[in-house]
């Protein structure tokens, strides 16, 4: 699975890397990462813009593939991945194909570790009347790369400390 994945240092649209990994996929045969790869594809349409239509309605219509950022597409994944491990723990399964192939097209999460030296460099606590009001700058900073219960744990821990 070392030819699917996706990394911002690779200096391609993620859809692009998307399209590619497919067609290695059909050439491979690997039907699994076909499949894998039509179904993130496939959750595309429910990317829309708003738009207000001649009689003043407001609508949305689908994202052109020029419009589709590599955020949209990430938040995609991302809640394929969540339905994905809530299918993997009914079955009791440790994991699957399909969702480590997930996986690989999503940025590296920051660990603990790093989220907690971030805050003590960056942040002033003192300046919050509510630690939790720090999640804010917190999360912008890190982005799609921080889960948000691991900076929610590591701001109560910073907090109480």
């Amino acid at each position: 699975m070392e030819t699917y994945g996706w990394n911002e240092a690779m200096g391609m649209r993620l859809l692009e890397k998307l399209k590619a990994d497919l067609k290695i996929a059909m050439r491979a045969q690997d039907q699994e990462a076909k499949d894998g790869i039509r179904q993130v594809m496939s959750e595309f349409f429910k990317l829309t813009v708003p738009i207000v239509l001649e009689s003043g309605k407001k609508s949305s219509r689908p994202k052109s593939a020029e419009e589709i950022t590599n955020d949209d597409i990430l938040g995609v994944i991302a809640g394929l991945v969540k339905s994905e491990k809530i299918m993997l723990e009914a079955k009791k399964a440790p994991s699957s194909r399909y969702l480590e192939l997930l996986l690989s097209y999503l940025p590296r999460t920051a660990s603990r570790e790093e989220v907690a030296a971030w805050v003590r460099a960056n942040i002033d606590l003192a300046q919050f009347k509510n630690t939790m009001q720090a999640m804010g700058p917190i999360m912008k900073h890190f982005g799609q790369a921080a889960d948000g219960a691991v900076v929610r744990e590591v701001l109560q821990e910073l907090a109480g400390a």
